[in-house]
């Protein structure tokens, strides 16, 4: 997969992409990875990507101009760039257009479900707002409009970061096992059973004898179990759309007749 990033402050992504899965999923070939600054893409001496809004307002919103000059250098229809460094990535003249995310408050709720849409792309790139938001006509570049929330951060970059981390993890082969991400929390609407590891009693807590016992069948029974109570009592709207078995259901109606 091939995943690009467009903002003010590409340096942001520097720590992220060079650890961990991001990083081991870069070396074994899964991804290819480029965070570009806008700032190349603009006209004057200070290299401005925002200005003043019109109507008035406070803050600053950014400029639409480097983000379409940037998109059309990315898919080789033009290298606008104002330095000499640029050098337009190895698959711009490529027939793999790039599917376009911004991130804004007003996009659709980010969920696993997006995650595992968004990791069938076979090239990304992400659109970071900053300051107030970005002028609308950018968005006519927008393949989606994601949330991570509802909540303010202080820029884009943080919450494609959150993005990119999702999706990554959802490429074939990069967590390993070939059921690495199939047995994460959301993957099959409900959250993730309980973890445990050595030692197996500690400060008088002792791990579940049944995760011991050696029969993989009643192991398996007892996390499907818990993912459901935990569900239940953490999350129970997640039930309203999760795939449950009659068993699911009926372990449920147990659970709530042991609180009456």
């Amino acid at each position: 997969m091939i995943i690009e990033t467009l903002s003010t402050f590409p340096e942001m992504f520097d720590a992220v992409m060079s650890a961990s899965i991001m990083k081991r999923a870069q070396e074994k070939g899964y991804l290819d990875f480029c965070a570009y600054n806008l700032r190349r893409w603009t006209h004057d001496k200070h290299r401005t990507t925002d200005d003043d809004p019109y109507g008035g307002g406070s803050g600053l919103v950014m400029k639409c101009e480097p983000i379409f000059e940037a998109y059309d250098a990315l898919i080789g229809k033009s290298d606008s760039a104002k330095d000499d460094e640029f050098v337009p990535p190895k698959f711009a003249d490529s027939s793999i257009k790039p599917h376009v995310v911004f991130l804004a408050p007003f996009g659709k709720k980010f969920d696993d479900k997006c995650a595992l849409e968004l990791s069938k792309q076979e090239r990304l790139l992400f659109v970071c707002g900053h300051y107030e938001g970005i002028d609308e006509r950018a968005f006519a570049l927008a393949d989606e409009i994601v949330s991570i929330g509802d909540y303010v951060l202080t820029s884009g970059e943080l919450a494609a970061m959150v993005v990119i981390d999702a999706v990554v993890r959802k490429i074939p082969g990069v967590l390993g096992a070939d059921d690495g991400a199939l047995l994460e929390s959301f993957a099959d609407g409900l959250l993730e059973y309980p973890q445990y590891t050595r030692p197996a009693s500690y400060r008088g807590m002792d791990i579940p004898e049944v995760l011991v016992c050696g029969d993989h069948a009643k192991v398996d029974e007892w996390r499907r179990f818990q993912q459901l109570k935990r569900t239940l009592a953490m999350r129970p709207d997640l039930l309203e759309s999760a795939h449950l078995s009659d068993a699911d259901l009926r372990y449920l109606v147990s659970l709530g007749k042991e609180e009456q």
